[in-house]
């Protein structure tokens, strides 16, 4: 981007657009999209990074749908971003994402626009590659049995990107709805190469799993979740907008590990919201950030640890991060629109 200033007047200013066909096309590999969201949280671990808790927007509350506004700044990308994203539980009956966003990157030096971002699919991808980096660290060793709770968008790259990780004997998915659970399981055999069973129930998919992942869409809170079919010993990973999980969760676990702490304790919404409004997840409480564990002022998992709880509500950070990976090879390959600014 090039451009001059003149008095109050800005001129030859430019900044890309990279829609969802766009961002489909680049095709990044899963490892270009792990390597681009641990670089993220190295950089927070570092301290190189600002985030600002996200803010909710609820237009009425007959729309059963608000906006996530997600804001940060990485030095070392030398970019700033806020994201916004609709989660709308009811989409599905217009045949739309549930989830749909737009990213938009700044010069942290100026604040010019640098880029705008398709960022439904980075909110996938991202949310995914969080969900396995924080296995990565915390899982048992050599989880045999996945057990995913949802189907949405997001967990397409949960149960991807864990696999491209650990070589599971067995995966299981389950989700509300026959018609979204059973399609959802036969993407991810072809993709996976590998046998992927929709099961009927949730205790089916979670009694015996080494990783348990919770991504349901609940209109509300209901501890779907019983803390009685958790294997000792597994990485329970839920990041539902609702919490399904019981109170008692938290009581014989080794560590419960946050991507954000600041953003984890506040807000209406989030999977383990009842456990710190009812003081039982606090500044004690909680082991520390997954940042601190990736930047090793922190262990992950140890020896003697047994279940592991980690909460992620979604880091600003990493749909940055993320960005600017799909941004400079947008640039290399010449893709995308350039937008005149001014």
């Amino acid at each position: 981007m090039s451009g001059s200033v003149r008095g109050n007047q800005v001129n030859d200013v430019w900044l890309t657009w990279l829609n969802g066909k766009d961002v489909e096309d680049l095709a990044l590999t899963d490892d270009e999209i792990l390597d681009a969201v641990e670089g993220g949280l190295l950089a927070q671990g570092r301290g190189e990074t600002v985030i600002e808790p996200r803010v909710h927007l609820e237009p009425d509350p007959a729309f059963n749908g608000h906006f996530n506004v997600l804001r940060g700044y990485i030095a070392p990308l030398a970019l700033a971003g806020v994201k916004i994203v609709g989660d709308y539980v009811d989409n599905y009956r217009q045949q739309l994402p549930s989830e749909m966003a737009l990213l938009n990157l700044f010069d942290p030096r100026t604040g010019m626009p640098r880029a705008i971002i398709d960022a439904t699919a980075i909110t996938q991808m991202r949310t995914g590659a969080l969900t396995a980096i924080g296995a990565r660290h915390l899982a048992p060793q050599s989880p045999r049995v996945l057990g995913h709770i949802g189907a949405r968008g997001t967990a397409y790259w949960n149960v991807r990107l864990l696999a491209s990780l650990f070589d599971f004997d067995e995966i299981r998915v389950h989700s509300r709805r026959p018609e979204s659970r059973n399609p959802f399981a036969e993407r991810l055999s072809r993709d996976l190469d590998k046998q992927v069973v929709a099961t009927d129930d949730w205790q089916t998919c979670v009694v015996g799993a080494d990783i348990v992942v919770e991504a349901s869409r609940l209109p509300e809170p209901v501890p779907m979740l019983r803390t009685s079919w958790i294997e000792p010993g597994a990485l329970v990973v839920p990041y539902g907008t609702m919490s399904a999980v019981e109170l008692d969760l938290l009581d014989n676990v080794s560590k419960v590990v946050v991507d954000d702490w600041g953003q984890c304790r506040q807000g209406p919404f989030g999977s383990l919201r009842p456990h710190v409004d009812a003081g039982i997840l606090t500044d004690e409480t909680v082991y520390g950030e997954l940042a601190e564990i990736v930047a090793g002022d922190k262990p992950g998992r140890e020896l003697h640890d047994g279940t592991i709880v980690f909460w992620h509500r979604g880091l600003s950070l990493s749909d940055i991060a993320l960005g600017a990976a799909i941004l400079e090879k947008a640039e290399a390959r010449n893709a995308g629109t350039r937008l005149r600014y001014a």
